[in-house]
């Protein structure tokens, strides 16, 4: 499966759970923001949460991002898989996250 295509099915998981879920479409209501997912050996890539769903996927960095995830390929895969948790991925300084603390909390319900 290729980035693009693994990260269109975290979006379609995210939405799916966000219709199942009451409480965090809630929780998210009034939340927007874009999301850029730069992968420095592959590209990079930029999502949209509005009215608590993920929409827009596209490849290229947008011209404003609210939150920059910052990782490789290698650790992204790792990630979605649960081969190794954000707080791990962080403190080996194989990702960063920039953004407000809100939105870096925010990263945990993406995966």
């Amino acid at each position: 499966m290729t980035v693009e295509e693994t990260l269109a099915s975290l979006v379609d998981r995210f939405n799916r759970h966000a219709e199942r879920t009451p409480a965090m479409a809630e929780e998210l209501d009034g939340i927007e923001r874009t999301i850029e997912v730069r992968l420095k050996d592959e590209g990079t890539y930029a999502v949209d949460l509005r009215k608590g769903r993920l929409t827009g996927l596209r490849s290229g960095a947008p011209s404003r991002s609210d939150v920059k995830i910052i990782t490789d390929v290698a650790t992204f895969r790792g990630l979605v898989a649960k081969e190794i948790g954000p707080m791990k991925a962080l403190v080996t300084r194989r990702l960063a996250i920039e953004g407000s603390l809100e939105d870096k909390l925010l990263f945990r319900k993406l995966l």
